[in-house]
């Protein structure tokens, strides 16, 4: 002020005590800046331009006001906590000191060197910035445990107003979730959503093609907007969600907070989005971010579309040897005839389909709502296989009827076993109905009972043979009355002698 009003450099060295070369130091930087005409910007931004410009060069005095509290700005600093909120949070401990009191306290900590950069401008509704980044711990309200959280941030590029939602995990369907929250937050859509290559969005990160997860395609279809995937290890190229988003979260809002739970944090965050964050005068475009997406980027924002979004996965996996895919700890099943071959599995909130790998539908289940529980249809099975899964006492004496009376008296026999439950062998016996038909399996009983042999074995012998054409004694009126159904050559042949039972 000195200088702008005319003061000599002698009269200014007697009055600040300082060397007049000094003096002539500061007054050239000012010259050099515009500073000694027109309107000076605030105290803070004059403070840092000279300490960007000539580091040390600050009034010097002998300890530093934040000095005392060394401890906790380095605790701070280390957590990546911001100068402004690491103010706040020694205002809070009692601290009385300026804020760039803090500046330089904590520029002199990290002694980093400034590099060059182009800024990139969007227009009003053209662009929002998405990433996740670890959160620390929060309390799981189940366990009434810390567990290991992570925070999701979109920011609008133009207002740089935000939404922030925290979560426990990564994956696909949270991500998704998480755009259709916010787009539901702004109301509205922007044109494009520029995100990093993380694996809930990219498949393969690759420089010139990069490959997008199917789910993700079908969310930017369903909301209109283009995927913009930032170029591998370039996470500047999001500069407004990694450094105004994400890591200002990190610094601002959970900076120094006591742990909380998830629910909480996310009622927090939204509080701070519409204070702290959208009030604040930020440091690009000098407005609140809050007043430039209510005045203007929220009505350039294209309108959410008219049918609610219905939340979709899609995740290629193998189709196992038991005809089951194993898909979020429940299992599905497909025709067998797929078996070893890669399905696209497409799963809602309702439902899981399966598509082979031209995208011909193969099966759709009901969605599993317990872990470990198994979605079947019996035609994906093999037929041979499945008379074995769906055989019941009550329904097999029912077949055995349609076959004939014979076969009936046979199915009677094994049932009434008392020992060994012969349930299997009755479904391998009415199964050879089909190579070779009803009337030859009847024929083979009645040629088994009328001697006396009605053995599983005997019967599909009778049959490999032909020999159920071939006459044969006349069918007893009944079985065989015998306390037990085996005879003591089939329990006790393998000591005797016999041929074993089956």
């Amino acid at each position: 002020m000195q200088l702008r009003a005319g003061v000599s450099q002698r009269q200014i060295e007697q009055a600040l005590k300082i060397n007049r070369r000094t003096v002539k130091k500061y007054q050239a930087w000012a010259e050099a800046q515009g500073l000694l005409e027109g309107e000076l910007p605030p105290l803070e931004e004059l403070q840092a331009l000279l300490e960007q410009a000539m580091p040390g060069a600050l009034p010097p005095q002998n300890i530093s006001t934040v000095e005392g509290y060394r401890a906790w700005v380095e605790k701070w600093v280390k957590e990546k906590v911001e100068s402004k909120a690491i103010y706040q949070r020694l205002r809070e401990k009692g601290f009385e000191g300026s804020y760039m009191a803090v500046y330089r306290f904590v520029r002199q900590l990290k002694g980093q060197p400034l590099r060059a950069t182009v800024r990139v401008e969007r227009q009003p509704g053209e662009e929002v910035q998405v990433d996740f980044g670890y959160a620390g711990y929060l309390l799981d309200p189940l366990t009434g445990k810390a567990r290991r959280a992570w925070v999701f941030v979109m920011t609008l590029a133009w207002s740089r107003h935000q939404y922030v939602e925290f979560v426990w995990d990564q994956k696909v369907e949270t991500w998704l979730k998480c755009h259709q929250h916010g787009f539901e937050y702004f109301g509205g859509v922007p044109e494009r959503v520029v995100i990093d290559n993380l694996k809930a969005a990219i498949v393969k990160a690759v420089r010139d093609d990069p490959a997008v997860q199917a789910s993700y395609q079908e969310c930017a279809l369903h909301y209109g907007f283009r995927i913009a995937p930032c170029r591998p290890r370039t996470p500047q190229h999001k500069g407004k969600v990694e450094q105004g988003g994400v890591h200002y979260v990190k610094r601002n809002f959970l900076g120094g907070r006591e742990i909380t739970s998830l629910s909480q944090a996310n009622a927090d965050g939204l509080i701070w989005c519409q204070t702290t964050a959208g009030l604040r005068r930020h440091g690009t475009t000098k407005e609140q971010p809050l007043k430039r997406f209510e005045e203007t980027e929220r009505d350039r924002l294209q309108p959410l579309p008219e049918n609610p979004y219905e939340l979709a996965i899609w995740k290629q996996l193998t189709l196992n040897r038991d005809c089951y895919i194993e898909f979020e700890q429940s299992y599905y099943s497909a025709p067998h005839r797929l078996i070893g071959q890669s399905l696209w599995v497409c799963a809602n909130l309702k439902h899981v389909r399966l598509y082979d790998q031209n995208y011909h539908l193969v099966a759709t289940h009901t969605r599993a709502e317990q872990v470990g529980s198994r979605q079947t249809h019996l035609d994906h099975l093999p037929p041979e296989l499945v008379s074995g899964l769906t055989l019941s006492r009550e329904g097999s004496r029912q077949q055995a009827h349609l076959i004939g009376p014979a076969t009936s008296r046979i199915v009677d026999i094994y049932l009434a076993d008392p020992v060994v439950d012969r349930l299997p062998t009755v479904g391998r016996l009415l199964a050879l109905q089909e190579p070779y038909g009803a009337n030859r399996l009847e024929a083979a009983c009645v040629r088994a009972l009328a001697f006396g042999d009605p053995n599983y074995r005997t019967i599909k012998q009778i049959l490999e043979k032909g020999l159920e054409q071939v006459s044969s004694p006349a069918l007893p009126a009944s079985a065989p009355a015998s306390t037990f159904v085996r005879s003591p050559e089939e329990l006790f042949g393998p000591h005797l002698g016999a041929t074993r039972w089956n």
